[in-house]
């Protein structure tokens, strides 16, 4: 298991679910640290991810996915990303990640996203998380509003997700308020300008990235 990765690095984020890989996308490593690790994706990058959820009417799409990770029964099926770019950041024992967005055709930052996950494990191939649903998106403005609220409560009412991961992720919004409304770092425009190098090809899943 590599320690820290090369700015450079391809490296696979999995989000596991109840022992298999639900989704695995290939990202570049833009720097790792103890402190934080920035990832980027970007269009046409090709990701694995669980198909009956993919084809599933958005409005039952959640309740298949708890359904499936309880029973750990489910195919998966290649996408390739498309649109937006991102850029993820990372730090240890956060249940988020914080998600810049850019239009990548126009290359027009579109705000950031809050992602609530577990914190990060380190892999062999990169990094596994799980994601617990709820988001943030807040625009370029800092206005924000909460997305996919109605899944995460029934996560928590089908017992997908735990009393002590509500628990944290309660102190975790506190704590994304408190640096949005500072206007702190990761909110201060550090990132907003950043573009990947434009040598770079969209990267690949590393070989072996299905075994945990």
């Amino acid at each position: 298991m590599n320690s820290y990765w090369n700015p450079g690095d391809t490296i696979a984020l999995r989000w596991i679910a109840n022992g298999r890989v639900w989704i695995a996308q290939p990202l570049r490593v833009i720097s790792d640290s103890p402190n934080e690790t920035a990832l980027l994706l970007w269009p046409d990058t090709v990701c694995v991810v669980p198909e009956q959820v993919w084809q599933t009417d958005p409005g039952q799409a959640r309740d298949v996915r708890w359904a499936q990770e309880r029973s750990g029964v489910f195919t998966r099926r290649t996408h390739a990303w498309h649109t937006n770019r991102l850029l993820m950041l990372l730090e240890p024992d956060k249940y988020y990640a914080l998600i810049h967005f850019w239009h990548h055709a126009t290359n027009t930052f579109t705000g950031y996203y809050v992602n609530f996950q577990l914190p990060f494990q380190r892999s062999r191939c990169g990094f596994d998380t799980y994601d617990l649903e709820l988001d943030i998106i807040i625009e370029p403005s800092l206005a924000w509003r909460y997305k996919d609220e109605r899944a995460y409560q029934d996560g928590i009412a089908q017992g997908n997700i735990k009393p002590e991961w509500v628990e944290a992720i309660e102190r975790a919004k506190a704590e994304v308020f408190e640096s949005l409304s500072a206007r702190a770092y990761p909110f201060d425009g550090h990132w907003t300008n950043y573009f990947p190098g434009a040598h770079w090809a969209p990267p690949v899943l590393p070989a072996g990235w299905e075994a945990l």
